[in-house]
């Protein structure tokens, strides 16, 4: 059924209400006067009340002016078009409520066939609007319901450095995600995806890669997340709160105890500013790719490191025992493989939790000695120097270049 658009007819004098109202054909137009009104203030509140569509105001009415009338209808009731009631002596007035966004006025006194084409123009102005306010809330609901294909294709051309840094930012507010630069992002490669030799078929591989999905969502809990999948099928995590360097590890534990499927994790820092975060993803993502040629034992001994940096028992030997396989194979393989000694990679990653715990936390210098591994905060304070060429102390302070007192 055809909505009838209501219309209030507000002037203070019986004789011109009745005029209007008998001067239109209403259910021609497909309109229907919902009420009169003899003053302003009657006006504003029989508007509110019947929720119309259209005001016949007249200018000069009592306790509440026509003007101001009309600039309160502006505020509460936005949509409703305003048909002012004029004399020839009200110019000013009129000029005023055009101003306030009047577009159609009626001369006292009224005329029957020039009334009609205003309301047969006002009724297509509303019957116009309407269609639009269709269209946009039709497009809102679109938007709302792909939003999640929106921000993978977002996500892939920030990833592929497509989109410049007040592009970005305009995407991650129309695509309601936070503002600010990530923490990290992160890449899941399952290998089997591109063996071509899998047994299973796609929907079994779409499955399996919906729960890798929601198994590292899970795992992320409530830290700001985007999970998205380029062209070949890696997943990629963009993550907007800061994560223990271990989550690669748990994801890669949890879909082989769950799935029974060996996938590889990369964990990667975003950089400072968001047009960094594509180039964070590619590294991600190459990094995957190298991590899949990789043995098992390199990668179990990775994922024993990242587990285990924090103790200080930590050492080749006992990793070698834990993995089951001598010292010295464990040190030619890594070394073969990943380009850095054991105690080197085990130092690395106590390096990488130690510069998040300083510039994340007020923890004191022993306190982040003894939780990345370290019994000694000398021991620690020199090795931190000799990586980053600045004592803990000053990386807190944002320093970058020694100065000749160590102040670890």
């Amino acid at each position: 059924m055809k909505r009838r658009w209501k219309v209030l007819i507000a002037d203070d004098e019986a004789i011109i209400r009745e005029g209007i109202r008998d001067a239109v054909d209403w259910e021609a137009l497909g309109m229907e006067v919902c009420a009169e009104a003899e003053d302003g203030e009657e006006a504003l509140l029989l508007a509110e009340e019947r929720g119309a569509d259209v005001m016949l105001v007249d200018l000069n009415m009592p306790i509440m002016h026509g003007l101001e009338l009309i600039r309160l209808i502006r505020e509460r009731l936005p949509s409703c078009l305003v048909v002012i009631i004029t004399g020839h002596d009200e110019f000013e007035y009129a000029r005023e409520a055009i101003r306030l966004g009047v577009q159609e006025y009626v001369l006292k006194p009224t005329n029957p066939g020039e009334l009609t084409q205003i309301m047969t123009r006002v009724r297509d102005r509303l019957e116009r609007e309407a269609k639009l306010s269709a269209y946009l809330d039709a497009a809102a609901l679109q938007i709302r319901k792909n939003l999640p294909l929106l921000r993978e294709r977002f996500c892939l051309e920030w990833m592929e450095g497509a989109l410049s840094r007040e592009e970005i930012a305009e995407q991650l507010q129309f695509l309601q995600l936070p503002g600010h630069s990530p923490e990290s992002v992160m890449a899941i490669r399952w290998p089997e995806l591109d063996t071509g030799q899998s047994l299973r078929n796609e929907s079994e591989r779409q499955l399996m890669l919906f729960a890798i999905e929601n198994m590292t969502s899970e795992l992320l809990g409530e830290t700001g997340h985007l999970i998205f999948r380029d062209a070949a099928g890696l997943i990629l995590v963009v993550i907007w709160d800061d994560v223990p360097p271990e989550l690669a590890s748990k994801i890669e534990q949890a879909v082989q105890h769950y799935l029974k499927l060996t996938v590889q994790v990369h964990l990667e820092p975003a950089g400072q500013d968001i047009v960094d975060v594509g180039a964070a993803l590619r590294r991600a993502r190459s990094a995957v790719s190298r991590e899949a040629r990789l043995s098992p034992i390199v990668r179990r001994a990775r994922a024993l490191i990242r587990q285990r940096y924090a103790d200080p028992e930590l050492s080749l030997e006992a990793a070698a025992a834990e993995l089951h396989v001598s010292p010295v194979y464990l040190s030619r393989i890594l070394k073969q493989e990943l380009g850095a000694s054991f105690v080197s990679l085990v130092t690395m990653m106590r390096m990488e939790k130690a510069t998040r715990l300083l510039t994340g936390t007020d923890l004191a210098i022993h306190e982040i000695a003894e939780s990345v591994g370290y019994v000694s905060q000398h021991y620690f304070s020199t090795a931190f120097k000799k990586m980053f060429g600045v004592s803990p102390n000053q990386y807190r302070k944002g320093e970058t270049e020694a100065d000749d007192a160590d102040g670890g």
